[in-house]
Parts: C-alpha cells; sequence; structure tokens
C-alpha cells in the first residue's frame, strides 16, 4: 500500500530566535542530540529495509533539522531507494546546499520558510537560486505577520514565477477582510490557513495512509491526535490502520488539515503534499 508518515524525533533546536516559536535558540545538550540522531537512524532503518509498503516520508522537527548531519544524511539515502515515493523536510534553509547533489532529486523535496529577522533576505534568496540551479523542487513562505509582508511580496517578486510562495496565518490572530486579501494576493490558497477549519467527525486520511511517528517507533494518526496506535518496529500498528473521523474539534495546522477528505487539497497539491507544491506548480 501507498503510506505517508510523519516523523518528529526528539529534537527541539534551532538555531533562529523566531518570536512566534516556542524552539527558538534552546539548545539540545549532547546527550539529546545523540538520542535524536540514533532515532532517526533506527527509523531510516526501518524505512530502506521494509518492503510492505511504497513510503511517502515528511520530517517535521520541532528544531532545524539539516544543520545537522544525519538528518542531511537520513533525507540523500531515502530517497535513493526504488519504495520511497518522496521524501522531504520543513526547514529553514540555514544550511549549505551542496549536500543534495548526492541525493535523487525526482524523490527528494524541501519546505522551506522565510523567516525575516532571523537571516538577511539577500541570503535567504541566495540559498533559494541555490535549490533553483540544482533542480531540487522546493516551496518558499513566510508566517503572515503584519511586519513580514513587504519582504513576502519583494520575495514573490524576485522568486521564480513556478516556486509556490505559502503563507501561513499567524497562531491566535484575526485577519481583517483587508489583511487577508493583501495575503491572498501572494498566495491565492491562503483562505484555507485563515481560519481553523471544523474537523469533528469529519473524514481523514490520517490513521489509515497518513501516520505520526515519533522517536521511540510510537505510531498516531497525526501529530495532533495523542492516542496510539501501536509501534512500528513492532508492526502492531498495521492492524489499526482503518478510516476515522477527526476527534479533535478544529484542525488548524496545514499538516493536519491537508489530510481532511471534505477539502480539496489533495487535488490542489496533487504530486507535492508533503513538499507543500501545488500541482500546477510541480
Amino acid at each position: 500500500m501507498d503510506l505517508t508518515l510523519l516523523y518528529r524525533g526528539p529534537l527541539a533546536s534551532c538555531d533562529y530566535d523566531c518570536p512566534y516559536c516556542p524552539f527558538a535558540k534552546r539548545r539540545d545538550s549532547r546527550a539529546q542530540l545523540t538520542a535524536d540522531r540514533t532515532a532517526l537512524e533506527r527509523f531510516t532503518g526501518w524505512a530502506g529495509a521494509q518492503r510492505e509498503d511504497r513510503l511517502s516520508i515528511l520530517f517535521t522537527p520541532w528544531g532545524e533539522g539539516l544543520v545537522r548531519s544525519w538528518y542531511r544524511r537520513a533525507l540523500t539515502e531515502l530517497s535513493l531507494l526504488p519504495h520511497i515515493r518522496r521524501v522531504a523536510i520543513q526547514t529553514n534553509l540555514s544550511c549549505r546546499t551542496d549536500w543534495l547533489d548526492a541525493a535523487d532529486l525526482d524523490t527528494l523535496a524541501l519546505w522551506c520558510t522565510f523567516h525575516p529577522g532571523q537571516t538577511p533576505y539577500g541570503r535567504f534568496l541566495a540559498k533559494c537560486r541555490e535549490l533553483a540551479g540544482r533542480g531540487v523542487r522546493y516551496s518558499v513562505g513566510v508566517v503572515g505577520l503584519p511586519e513580514h509582508l513587504d519582504q513576502a511580496r519583494r520575495l514573490r517578486a524576485e522568486l521564480p514565477a513556478e516556486v509556490y510562495l505559502w503563507v501561513n496565518a499567524a497562531e491566535g490572530r484575526t485577519y481583517t477582510d483587508v489583511e487577508a486579501e493583501r495575503w491572498t494576493a501572494l498566495d491565492p490558497l491562503f483562505p484555507y490557513s485563515r481560519h481553523p477549519h471544523r474537523s469533528a467527525g469529519l473524514p481523514c486520511r490520517t490513521g489509515e495512509s497518513v501516520l505520526s511517528v515519533d522517536g521511540e517507533g510510537t505510531v498516531r494518526r497525526c501529530h495532533f491526535v495523542p492516542a496510539p496506535l501501536g509501534n512500528l518496529y513492532d508492526g502492531s500498528y498495521r492492524t489499526q490502520l482503518r478510516p476515522r473521523a477527526c476527534p479533535n474539534a478544529v484542525c488548524d495546522c496545514h499538516i493536519g488539515y491537508v489530510h481532511l477528505e471534505t477539502l480539496p487539497l489533495y487535488d490542489v497539491f496533487a504530486g507535492g503534499v508533503l513538499e507543500r507544491i501545488p500541482g500546477a506548480a510541480g
């Protein structure tokens, strides 16, 4: 079967200090980094060895993964395997890009976030151009805060037209129609992010063909539903795969609501669900 896995290990450190992120400038101890590396290598080994499913994998670390060699190596190795359909990661793009030359770029893709105030605009744009020069599939986005609007407009003007620029609604922020129109002019899909989606009782692909996995191998339907379905490494999760309605009142994160069957986002992002690239941009 085709199975999508969202992996989030113990890594919780980041090289940026974004005021809207609780993990800003957090440092993991050497022991914590070792534990994260061990967990990731175990997951990568499992994904490489299993042959029951065709896998699509999105790494969603709390911190920044690509500044760590083991994440770069994991993405590269997984991209070269024939049963891996897609491997992607959410990243602030602060890492170097030469490691991508060893990867299969038909399989690997990046979901990149620009954080104004954390890195010079020119440096981030240069990294995007490096990705384009290497033939990497990638999307770029920003958090929809008023102070980010001018640089987001500049980014949209200077990125290649085929690169999708997404905008995430800031957590807890209510947008007026005028504000929403400004962001929608940059990202036509911003209306999906503007308001939380009512999800209670609605069908969702998570728990059937989409799963969340943590560093211990505990499998859950998604990052936002804590009930475990079993463990990846003993195979106990497999008997729990079935259609399920969402138990939460609302879903307000893209990596969650993109899987709601009541939304058309699998068609919108056809071929690029994990890396957040609309089908027309692919």
